[in-house]
């Protein structure tokens, strides 16, 4: 235990839903959520609806697609995301009766409830597709989400990251997660010291889809691993951008600073730390970006082409979510909050 406070920081580990350990989200369930008949009735109906007034993701808003009783579990899960575990998981849709169409346009109909889609990449998507297209993650400036690699805990750029899965992987793929509070309250009891680096922050690696379009832009700041700001303490992490983006800003990571952020990465994958699952077809998992770090196993596809692993991702901010200082807000010099550059707009 440290005595006074490091780098604004309280100076007792943080004790509230989202500090869990794995033990916690076995024993306890109520953080998973399985839709009711009458809830995928529901979603059906909208469904129908939106369908019939000839619109399709990511062509509407929420109040083109009702779902007056689906939407009470929806405040419990926006709760839960904020002021609980921070880790979602909802079960019982049936994805194989849908075309892939009408299921994009089925999961925007949720997300569009859950928050405000921001942009996944510099073509503008909205709804991203997790599925391997023969990269590597080691490569210059590739993202993990188009390889079948192993992907290091990271956390995304946006308050809520939301996960369906369309097809699962022959092998492998497991997602893992864990709680970046436990991994902060472990730094704070074993290794404090590495609190001042992680708090001044570094420069991320924007691999390419930073607003000015140059393949070597990174942050226009540091932006901060752990930020404590209203009383609340948020993460945003990336081993990979971070050591990439100071080697791209001339200041590559070295001594104790290096041994920092590779520490929270390892912390995360610590077996009394890490939470580790395997999806099926129709799981969709919601994560908060600012208490969750998530990871993956690498996978092996079966090797039909229709059968590859197929996840369909929507980056979400909360309509209400927590407050967040300028600094750590904006990660993707597009503005606090912002998404990935569209290539061809104005930031």
């Amino acid at each position: 235990m440290t005595a006074g406070i490091i780098a604004g920081f309280p100076a007792q580990p943080i004790e509230e839903p989202a500090a869990w350990r794995p033990e916690d989200l076995e024993s306890d369930n109520s953080w998973t959520h399985r839709l009711s008949d009458k809830e995928l009735d529901e979603l059906n109906e909208a469904l129908v609806y939106v369908r019939a007034r000839g619109l399709s993701a990511p062509a509407f808003k929420r109040t083109d697609f009702p779902l007056p009783l689906l939407s009470r579990r929806i405040k419990r899960i926006i709760h839960e995301l904020e002021h609980g575990r921070g880790c979602v998981l909802v079960k019982g849709l049936d994805v194989a009766q849908y075309e892939i169409a009408d299921l994009k346009t089925l999961y925007w109909g949720l997300g569009v409830h859950l928050g405000v889609p921001v942009s996944q990449n510099a073509k503008g998507d909205l709804i991203g597709q997790v599925t391997d297209s023969g990269r590597e993650y080691e490569g210059e400036n590739v993202r993990g989400y188009t390889t079948n690699d192993p992907i290091r805990p990271h956390c995304d750029s946006s308050d809520i990251v939301s996960l369906l899965c369309v097809h699962h992987a022959k092998s492998g793929g497991e997602s893992i997660i864990s709680s970046s509070i436990t991994v902060f309250n472990e730094i704070l009891r074993t290794r404090p010291e590495y609190l001042d680096g992680l708090a001044e922050g570094f420069y991320f690696d924007l691999r390419g889809e930073g607003a000015s379009g140059n393949p070597d832009e990174v942050t226009r700041h540091k932006v901060p691993v752990f930020c404590y700001y209203d009383g609340r303490l948020s993460a945003r992490f990336n081993q990979k951008t971070i050591e990439d983006g100071q080697r791209k800003a001339g200041a590559p990571l070295n001594g104790t600073t290096l041994d920092a952020v590779r520490y929270v990465g390892e912390l995360a994958l610590r077996d009394d730390i890490r939470f580790e699952m395997r999806f099926e077809r129709g799981d969709i998992q919601i994560l908060s970006n600012h208490t969750i770090l998530h990871a993956r196993n690498g996978f092996e596809d079966f090797p039909e082409p229709k059968r590859k692993r197929n996840l369909l991702r929507l980056w979400l901010n909360l309509r209400n979510g927590r407050k967040l200082p300028p600094e750590f807000a904006e990660r993707l010099n597009t503005g606090p909050r912002g998404g990935v550059a569209v290539k061809g707009r104005d930031y």
